[in-house]
Formats: structure tokens, C-alpha cells, sequence
């Protein structure tokens, strides 16, 4: 049996917290969160990649298997904090070492995921138990973990590049580890538009390409074309995209501790749903649907900007023109692209994802004959439930999405940020929210559960 509890949700936020590369100069706060949400992203894109030729049952589990993994290594992550990467690849060298560290870990995670249910529990364990897992989505977590990583610093580099003697070897580690990922289907786009190269892909020698400063040495700015005179494939031009949302604030107008950018919010909903979508008892497609809309849900806001409820709301008919906007500037600027280099399978996903074909990415949906269709929640839970169907939530995303703002709201007065704002919209949320149920599941407890 599956339980939800107020400790879990804050132990998947607490990664708010958490920031990295503490000890460089930064342009700006590079958080656990963003790093993860980007990292999934990739991941996504990797699979969607690798899985052309695959059976249907073949891809979802190998989805699953990626969101699974991934969920795994963000928990380890949260316990492990205070270990600095190469200190942390050291102890994985040594089996006994590793294996102290590991069983300290899962001991300090089990309060918090052992009411997630025997199974995942197990899974969570095995897995943690392993230095480095073997498998396809395994190397696809590892190369997506690599590439945000590598995301990260590019920006910072510039900013240290006269003061800190460690850069030279942190560069060296990462060029060699980009080069050991280049055989997974995708990952040479990818890594192309971190250091667009002429033959569009990496060797172990081209790669260190990724460290040049200047225009004239072929290197594109991260999530820019044009500057360069090789063009950013599709793909990578995407991947780069997304990773803008790190710098877009929520509740952009409110002073908050902590801060959380849309792109960690992206993350927690996900997380969120995929562990509601277990207490629903889903079947696989639909939890590996639910945490994908999760993650993508807040994609537009690249394009918009965070746009606050009561802003949307503010008079008749403007929620609806943001909205239009949005799918506009979407089709524009994402959608179009990668359907131009050849992603039309991706695409036509991440449309699924973001309700494009019903109009709100909060619909319960449906696959049928070939086509997409809109059903109620109950129609969803009893009759669609399985994986032929392909069932996506729509409610149970929007509850996690409010679960992660009114998480927000709650941590930022507990740290002593009284915003009539921030104030306001923790009262209503919990108001809407205090005596809903879904399947059977109290939903409202979470909610009065924080106080």
C-alpha cells in the first residue's frame, strides 16, 4: 500500500535548497532542482531517440526504468549533499567504502520513501547499492546527468577562469566523459550544441572544443543560433532552450527563501505526480505520463514569462489570450523547429504532454484509434487504466502543481517571509483544497497537514 506523506513532500523539495558548485564564483545560484529538471529533460530526449525501432512495451520500460533511475539518484543526492562530485567518485572506486556510504544513505532516506510501498522501496535500495548501474537507461541517466553538468559550466567558467587552478582538471574530466557517451543515440546532437562541431560530433579530441570563450572559435552561446558558423541542430537548440528556465523566478514580485526558478518547480510536479500516480495505483504508461506532463507542464513560461493566477485572472478573457499566445510562440519556437529536423515523434509527445490537441495540459487524456481523447477522471481510473490506452491525468497534475506552490508558500513563511502575497496565497489554496479526494485518496489532509 502506498502512502503520501508530509515528510516526503519535503524531503523532494528540500533539493531547493541545495546549491551547486558552492564553492566557485557563480553568475547567478545554480540550484539541485534546475540541475535535475534539466537532467530529466535530457533524458527524455535521449530516450525518445534511442527507442526508434523499439515495440511499444519496449519504450515505456524503458521510461519508466530513466524516471525511475532518476528519482533514485535525485534521493541519494539529497542525503550525499555534502560530498563534492570527484570526492564521491573516489569512494564508487572502492566497493567497501562504497557500500558504507550506500547503506548510510538508504538508512537516512527510508523514513521518507519506505511508505512509498515494498516494491519501490526494494527498487530504490538495489539500485543504490550499485556504484554504477548497467544498462541503456542507465547510460542515458548517466549522459544527461554529464550534459547538464557540463550546461552549468560554461556559465561559471568564464567567471573563474584567473583564480581557480582546479578548472583545468574539471575540464579535462568532463571532455574525457563527453566522449565515452557519443555512441547513445542522440547524445551526439546534443553534446553538438554545447561545441557545434563540423562533422557534428564528438571525439575525444574534438570535444575539449566545449572550452573556447569566443565566437571565431565556433562555439554557439548557450541557447543562441547565428552566432556561429555552424547552425544549433533542433535538438540541441531544444535542450539548450529549456535550460532557460533556470533563470525565470517564481513569484518573481515576492521575496521568498527559498527562491525556486520554473525550472525546479517543473521538477518537484513531476516528482509529485509520479508518487500520486502510485497511490492511484496507475499502470506504468500513465505514471511514466503523469511525471512527463509534470516536467514539461511549465514549458510555455519560457516563452511568457511566470504569470501569477491572479494576473491571468484579472479580467475576462485574459487567461485565454495568454494561452493562445502560448501555443503560438510554442509552435514558433519549439514545435516548428523540431519538426523542420526531423523530431516529429517528439513533438507530436510533447504535444500530448501539453494538452495541445484539448487545449489544457490539466485534461484527463486518452489514446484511441490513432487519435487523442478527452475523458473524465473516473472514466480514466476505471475503465482506461492500462497501458494500451496510454492514459494521462489531468487533475492529479494540477493538484501536485498547487501541492508544489502551496510547499512554496508554507517554506517561505516558515523562514520568516510574511508577504500579504505569499500569505494570501497559502490561504487559498488550502481552502480549495482541504476536503478534496481523489480515488478514495484524501487529498485535502496533505494540504491541512502543513499548519
Amino acid at each position: 500500500m502506498t502512502s503520501i506523506r508530509k515528510g516526503l513532500l519535503q524531503f523532494i523539495f528540500s533539493g531547493a535548497y541545495m546549491k551547486r558548485w558552492n564553492d566557485k564564483l557563480r553568475p547567478t545560484e545554480l540550484i539541485e532542482i534546475d540541475k535535475q529538471a534539466h537532467k530529466m529533460i535530457v533524458a527524455w530526449l535521449l530516450c525518445q531517440v534511442s527507442a526508434v525501432g523499439m515495440t511499444q512495451a519496449e519504450r515505456l520500460a524503458l521510461e519508466e526504468q530513466v524516471v525511475q533511475g532518476g528519482i533514485f539518484d535525485y534521493f541519494f543526492r539529497l542525503v550525499v549533499t555534502d560530498i563534492k562530485p570527484p570526492i564521491l567518485y573516489r569512494i564508487k572506486d572502492n566497493p567497501e567504502h562504497y557500500q558504507m556510504l550506500a547503506k548510510w544513505a538508504i538508512a537516512e532516506v527510508e523514513p521518507h520513501v519506505r511508505p512509498l510501498g515494498t516494491e519501490f522501496w526494494e527498487k530504490f535500495q538495489a539500485h543504490s547499492l550499485q556504484p554504477r548501474s548497467q544498462g541503456l537507461a542507465a547510460e542515458i541517466l548517466n549522459a544527461a546527468h554529464l550534459y547538464a553538468s557540463v550546461w552549468e559550466f560554461r556559465l561559471l567558467k568564464p567567471f573563474n577562469t584567473y583564480a581557480d587552478d582546479e578548472l583545468p582538471y574539471i575540464e579535462r574530466i568532463f571532455t574525457e566523459q563527453l566522449a565515452s557517451y557519443t555512441h547513445i543515440p542522440g547524445m551526439d546532437i546534443l553534446t553538438s550544441g554545447l561545441a557545434p562541431q563540423q562533422e557534428g560530433m564528438w571525439t575525444s579530441s574534438s570535444v575539449r572544443a566545449f572550452t573556447a570563450n569566443t565566437p571565431d572559435e565556433g562555439i554557439a552561446p548557450l541557447g543562441t543560433e547565428g552566432q556561429s558558423n555552424i547552425p544549433v541542430p533542433a535538438l540541441a537548440r531544444f535542450a539548450n532552450l529549456c535550460g532557460q528556465l533556470r533563470f525565470q523566478k517564481r513569484w518573481s514580485q515576492t521575496p521568498r527563501i527559498p527562491e525556486t526558478s520554473v525550472m525546479g518547480h517543473m521538477f518537484i510536479v513531476a516528482c509529485y505526480s509520479y508518487v500520486l500516480s502510485m497511490a492511484l495505483e496507475a499502470c506504468p504508461a500513465r505514471r511514466v505520463n503523469n511525471f512527463f506532463c509534470g516536467l514539461f507542464h511549465d514549458l510555455p513560461e519560457l516563452l511568457t514569462r511566470d504569470i501569477i493566477s491572479p494576473v491571468k485572472k484579472s479580467f475576462s478573457g485574459l487567461s485565454e489570450l495568454i494561452r493562445q499566445y502560448e501555443e503560438n510562440e510554442l509552435e514558433r519556437r519549439v514545435l516548428a523547429p523540431l519538426r523542420a529536423g526531423g523530431h516529429s515523434a517528439i513533438t507530436t509527445r510533447l504535444g500530448y504532454y501539453l494538452g495541445l490537441e484539448t487545449d489544457s495540459e490539466f485534461d484527463e487524456t486518452i489514446q484511441a484509434n490513432g487519435k487523442i481523447c478527452k475523458v473524465d477522471f473516473t472514466a480514466l481510473h476505471t475503465l482506461y487504466n492500462s497501458n494500451e490506452h496510454d492514459p494521462k491525468d489531468g487533475e492529479a497534475i494540477k493538484i501536485c502543481d498547487t501541492l508544489a506552490a502551496y510547499i512554496e508558500a508554507y517554506t517561505a513563511m516558515r523562514n520568516g517571509i510574511t508577504s500579504d502575497q505569499i500569505q494570501q496565497a497559502f490561504w487559498r489554496m488550502r481552502e480549495q483544497n482541504a476536503k478534496r479526494t481523489l480515488a478514495g485518496l484524501h487529498i485535502g489532509a496533505l494540504f491541512t497537514d502543513f499548519d
